[in-house]
């Protein structure tokens, strides 16, 4: 049986190239896919030919086990119906519809263990995000918000918007993103932002504090906190634009002792910071968080199980199909990355389907 796989070849160049798909293994499963999301964050990466080449794909997932040196597969939220199984898997398997961590390919054989069932309501494109979903679930865990503060989400792609619909089921009292394009800004307020700016337009730290606020309590000096800081700026800031440049924004939006998460993944592009006296001063914490793996101080109690769990009951109440913008047969792929290169003022989420 043959494929129709999509391959990265060089900067700015996909193939879909017939691949051969073997027979699935003892503990194996073939899969017919029916759509995929293409990442526009790593993907582009990728695409743009701005990832390190020696740097490992991903360790943590067999089927990309490889490197990002030309020519190489990529993706990783395939959705698909199991259309065959191996010697040892129950057979009551065939005819399940399933989320695989596996590159773009209209059939392939992957490990038993290396899918999700998806659940019966859940439809197979809302089942496509679920990668993105469970990176959101970890920025939040990564980030702990707490109840009162003030949060900026720099960048609104895919995974900004999750994590900002996610954040705004926290008691945050304040919620501002920001974002260059006019529907990213739009869907961040459909998905609860309080705020979405410009990132040359208002002041996010101004937009924090247009919610009422509380009195300042009895024998505090009005407009200071009891470490002599300004209150004004947030508890807690996320960059996840893929802009070096938003990480400086970042760390200037935070306040006393509070917290940057770094999400985004910047390949070989550098960020410049300025780490003057306030930032030291003021005690910021810079928190990198990577979905690959569960934070330090969570592995005693959380697992990439209790994670993915934990992502499944998130997404079945999220409305994703607002975040599709475009549906490109996989046939057409290399006009699916051009338009996310192109035309990001038109592009949130797209899907290659089959």
């Amino acid at each position: 049986m043959s494929a129709q796989s999509v391959y990265f070849t060089g900067p700015r160049e996909v193939d879909v190239r017939e691949t051969a798909v073997p027979d699935p293994g003892p503990n194996e499963l073939e899969v017919t896919a029916t759509v995929s999301a293409i990442s526009s964050g790593t993907e582009l990466l990728l695409y743009r030919g701005e990832m390190n080449p020696e740097i490992a794909a991903d360790e943590t997932l067999e089927a990309l086990s490889g490197s990002f040196s030309y020519p190489f597969p990529y993706g990783y939220a395939v959705v698909g119906t199991v259309t065959a199984v191996g010697a040892d898997v129950d057979p009551a398997w065939r005819g399940e519809t399933v989320l695989a961590f596996h590159p773009h390919a209209s059939e392939f054989v992957v490990g038993v263990d290396e899918v999700s069932v998806v659940p019966a309501d859940v439809s197979p494109a809302a089942a496509a995000f679920l990668p993105n979903i469970e990176t959101a679930v970890n920025l939040v865990l990564d980030g702990g918000p707490r109840i009162g503060e003030r949060a900026v989400v720099f960048g609104q792609g895919v995974v900004g918007l999750l994590t900002t619909a996610l954040l705004a089921e926290t008691p945050l009292s304040s919620l501002v993103t920001v974002d260059c394009y006019e529907e990213r800004r739009r869907l961040s307020a459909a998905f609860g932002a309080d705020r979405s700016l410009e990132p040359d337009g208002p002041d996010p730290i101004a937009a924090l504090h247009e919610r009422p606020t509380a009195p300042d309590r009895p024998g505090s000096p009005s407009g200071r906190t009891e470490q002599g800081q300004s209150p004004r700026r947030a508890d807690l800031t996320y960059e996840l634009s893929g802009d070096p440049a938003a990480l400086d924004a970042a760390v200037d939006a935070t306040g006393y002792g509070g917290r940057v998460v770094v999400g985004s993944w910047y390949g070989t592009k550098t960020a410049e910071l300025s780490l003057d006296g306030r930032f030291h001063r003021s005690r910021i914490r810079l928190i990198s968080s990577q979905v690959s793996t569960i934070a330090p101080e969570r592995r005693g109690r959380w697992t990439v199980a209790r994670r993915l769990a934990t992502a499944w009951r998130r997404l079945e109440g999220l409305e994703t199909d607002r975040l599709v913008t475009h549906r490109v047969p996989i046939a057409d792929a290399p006009k699916a990355y051009e338009l996310l290169d192109e035309r990001p003022d038109e592009t949130v989420q797209v899907l290659l389907t089959y």
